[in-house]
């Protein structure tokens, strides 16, 4: 086990509302596994907008606080908060100022970004944009999109840019296939990886564990990037705080050759 409690800012927890937890049994069932697997803390990140545009923030945030007392009724020892997995559309900054999209936490400093899963498109107008506002995107699960498996060299400078990457941790332990694996592994190698959360939307498949993530990590990367990337980080935009853009430490060369092998953007 890690020597500090693990903080998810990526899960599908909250029941019903999307294509995560399918009612507030399997919520309390996800809660039990997040916490059973060392996770004192989760950002429940519904989708929002694209196919989601349904979901809209006081429900979010009304669903947030009836599950915490759910926990609480249940004994079960887990933090939640409100959060959003925010599809990226053209209304996306004047839309989360106004309230309509939930940022993580709540706190208006940190938002999560998807990309559509079979296309990457140009970032640096809404990162730009949302800089001026003080507010840092994190884009979710880079290692899954097609647009960037296609063309991996596209990360560094959205790290260099300033927008903090997440990956999944059943990417690094070999949920989502080989290939995806060996991008993950090469981007926290290269540090460019600045979170890893669980993306979990239910209890039997894609479960909220992050143990296995983190030990493949402490192999990869040492402890303390470990650390970082699984509890100190996340806990970063739980609380309210900044956290460090920028590449990251790097490891001393274990896992190489995808960026070479790939064409250059």
């Amino acid at each position: 086990m890690a020597a500090e409690p693990f903080v998810d800012i990526h899960c599908h927890l909250l029941p019903g509302i999307d294509d995560g937890a399918k009612d507030i049994a399997e919520s309390l069932a996800m809660a039990r596994l997040a916490v059973a697997d060392g996770i004192s803390t989760i950002i429940c990140t519904p989708h929002q907008c694209g196919n989601y545009s349904c979901n809209q923030s006081d429900a979010i945030r009304g669903a947030v606080d009836e599950l915490q007392s759910a926990l609480m009724q249940a004994e079960i020892p887990l933090k939640v908060l409100a959060g959003a997995d925010v599809r990226i559309e053209s209304d996306l900054v004047a839309d989360l100022l106004s309230g309509q999209i939930v940022s993580l936490g709540d706190h208006r400093r940190h938002i999560l970004l998807e990309l559509p899963h079979e296309l990457y498109f140009p970032l640096d107008g809404l990162h730009a944009n949302l800089k001026a506002e003080g507010i840092t995107g994190i884009l979710s699960h880079p290692e899954r999109n097609q647009g960037i498996l296609d063309r991996p060299k596209l990360v560094m400078p959205l790290v260099e840019l300033g927008i903090l990457m997440q990956i999944t941790a059943g990417s690094l332990v070999g949920t989502f296939g080989e290939k995806v694996q060996k991008f993950s592994e090469d981007l926290l190698c290269k540090g460019l990886v600045h979170f890893i959360s669980t993306d979990a939307h239910g209890a039997k498949r894609r479960r909220p564990l992050l143990q296995r993530a983190y030990q493949r990590t402490v192999e990869l990367v040492g402890e303390d990037t470990a650390l970082a990337l699984c509890c100190r980080n996340p806990m970063y935009v739980a609380t309210n705080q900044d956290v460090a853009g920028g590449i990251q430490h790097k490891a001393s060369g274990r896992v190489r050759g995808w960026f070479s092998r790939q064409a250059v953007a």
